[in-house]
């Protein structure tokens, strides 16, 4: 299976479901419609003890033909660690 055709029978989690499985209150959230949300930074001074934590690095010039860019494989990553 094709990495877009995985997307496209993947149903999406509403951002507000993921935000509290995660433990990040919906007011540190700023929503862009059901399925995405910056984060403020005052998630980062909640989370800085934690010690179980990880930074990625993800970098790239352009995405790939099929859109995958920066965010896709940061999500994806992340996914993948919890």
């Amino acid at each position: 299976m094709k990495d877009i055709e995985i997307a496209r029978s993947t149903k999406l989690k509403n951002i507000s479901e993921i935000a509290e499985k995660i433990n990040i209150d919906i007011d540190d959230i700023e929503m862009y419609g059901k399925y995405k949300a910056k984060i403020s930074n005052s998630v980062l001074e909640k989370f800085n003890n934690n010690k179980n934590g990880k930074l990625i690095l993800v970098t790239a010039i352009n995405p790939t033909p099929l859109g995958e860019g920066k965010t896709t494989i940061a999500i994806g990553l992340s996914d993948r660690i919890k």
